[in-house]
């Protein structure tokens, strides 16, 4: 039995009670009133939001560090660390002060050098840090809560870059550690945020924990994503792995934890009729399954052969294999601008419509040269939809005529492994399966819009055309200007196949009515979340 056909005969029980055979892992019980127990999305395998650019990094690292600005829900960036900026007229000079009070974990005072050092280091990463360092003329502290960023010419996203809610967010971390070299792993996690990290209790593949920081001193504004008075109410925040959803489902029915951030489609009906379970879209504007291309070796090192993946793969045919027959919770997604944002444009996107084309696909492949050697396909099998994907990509590049090898390994190994530039028969890979959130695509900011080659993150696409419009999007004042040219990056970005958009999907959270105070946004919030004893 495949595993959709499983978890529908498990729904199709009624009850999880019923199911009372299916072992849940035994969850500590310290301060259980207190404690709030997450399922996340994959296990926090690695632990540096900046050297990682996962996802899961970045959820727990916005626990543990704050960064300058944040996003809002309503996509505006906020001050967040910073107290007050100035710019100079011709904006060259931006001086920014920090709020007073702020701590990191081991009780010293946040400084201006800790937050340029934070930014060095994060800059060396991010694409839109790469950017600012590349007009860079000096990056100073001043005094202990000032410093000041020099410019050659101006750079209109500065305070989007700095307060970003995509990964590789600007955390502010102490010097000392902020001097670790950025492509290598820090060893020390004191924070700057209102979580602190509980480093003795990590166990990779079971359990993260978090206790609250009691000297953060949250924003006077109320929170919103990533903005504003961050205040935990709980005293301890446990994130629980389970790769299996049925057994993460007994565990939220049966209260062991009190939170589920990804649910299974298949099991949500079933959720829906407990009792004692809240389950509500999570984000308006989802989440994009992702096919991500390796652009340095052959066959996908030729436009040919990646513009063959975006010839032949069907859209709905993945988003179906995840969200079921609902047609409600997925949407075709041509091009890389996510549906209802201000800049979502279908220009150039007629390769991913109508009906599929195999025949052309594989005359492209043949064009760009492939000779049968084997395509190193990734996909994590501890990330429900991210097997069921891998699968589909497997037996769409069979069909194609290509020689496959899925690797299927957990994701925390994809991580690591996405990394390697070697030859994908040497440890490294040709494509993966993934997703972003739908608000990485808002903007040209994610990292799968990046193409300045070796240094670009997710494939080391190289386009000086990609590059050169991303450049003028950054560069462009008005509204009208930057939607122009949002439909020339679309319409070359698809012509190079950065990467294969698989659609779009909403996904729900589901939780126990034990918790208050969950906020609809594209991660979890724990602003104000708190436990009925």
């Amino acid at each position: 039995m495949d595993r959709r056909a499983f978890l529908k005969s498990f729904a199709g029980a009624g009850t999880l009670a019923a199911a009372g055979e299916l072992a849940t892992p035994a969850i500590s019980q310290r301060a259980a009133a207190r404690t709030v127990r997450l399922v996340p999305h994959a296990d926090l395998a690695n632990f540096d939001p900046i050297w990682n650019s996962a996802y899961i990094a970045r959820n727990a690292g916005m626990l543990v560090w704050d960064t300058l600005y944040g996003v809002n829900a309503k996509l505006e960036v906020q001050r967040q660390m910073v107290e007050a900026e100035e710019v100079s007229s011709d904006a060259l000079a931006w001086t920014f002060r920090l709020r007073p009070g702020l701590k990191f974990h081991d009780g010293e005072r946040v400084a201006a050098s800790d937050a340029v050092a934070s930014i060095n280091r994060w800059a060396a990463r991010d694409a839109l840090g790469q950017k600012i360092k590349a007009i860079e003329q000096e990056l100073v502290a001043i005094d202990d809560r000032t410093f000041r960023w020099l410019l050659k010419k101006p750079y209109p996203k500065m305070l989007l870059a700095l307060g970003k809610i995509t990964t590789l967010c600007c955390f502010i971390m102490p010097a000392r550690i902020a001097a670790t070299d950025p492509f290598k792993q820090i060893g020390e996690y004191v924070g700057s945020g209102p979580m602190r990290f509980v480093r003795s209790d990590w166990v990779p593949g079971a359990r993260s924990a978090f206790e609250r920081f009691a000297e953060y001193v949250p924003r006077a504004e109320p929170a919103s994503w990533m903005a504003g008075g961050k205040r935990i109410v709980a005293d301890r925040i446990e994130w629980i792995t389970m790769p299996d959803p049925a057994t993460a489902a007994a565990a939220l029915q049966n209260r062991e934890v009190d939170w589920w951030e990804v649910p299974h489609p298949d099991l949500v009906p079933m959720l829906r009729k407990s009792r004692n379970v809240v389950v509500e879209i999570q984000d308006r504007l989802g989440n994009i399954g992702i096919l991500a291309i390796n652009h340095l070796f052959p066959p996908f090192d030729d436009a040919r052969a990646r513009r063959a993946i975006l010839t032949a793969l069907s859209q709905e045919e993945y988003m179906r294999a995840f969200v079921g027959d609902d047609a409600n919770m997925w949407k075709p997604q041509p091009g890389y601008f996510t549906p209802g944002s201000p800049f979502y444009t279908e220009q150039g996107g007629e390769v991913l419509k109508g009906p599929r084309n195999l025949e052309t696909a594989r005359r492209l492949l043949a064009e760009s040269g492939y000779a049968g050697e084997p395509i190193v396909c990734m996909a994590a099998q501890d990330i429900s939809h991210y097997k069921l994907w891998g699968d589909l990509t497997a037996d769409l590049l069979k069909r194609l005529g290509m020689n496959v090898e899925l690797a299927a390994i957990d994701w925390g190994t994809i991580v690591a492994r996405r990394a390697q530039k070697k030859p994908p028969g040497k440890g490294g890979w040709h494509m993966y399966v993934t997703a972003i959130y739908g608000v990485d695509w808002v903007f040209p900011t994610s990292p799968h819009m990046q193409a300045n080659g070796m240094a670009a993150a997710n494939g080391w696409a190289k386009s000086p055309a990609v590059e050169a419009e991303v450049a003028a999007w950054f560069d462009a004042q008005s509204l009208e200007d930057q939607r122009s040219v949002a439909q020339r990056l679309n319409e070359v970005a698809l012509n190079e196949v950065m990467s294969a958009p698989l659609g779009l999907y909403l996904r729900h959270f589901a939780w126990t009515k034990d918790l208050t105070g969950v906020a609809q946004g594209p991660l979890p919030f724990f602003w104000g979340v708190d436990k009925i004893a």
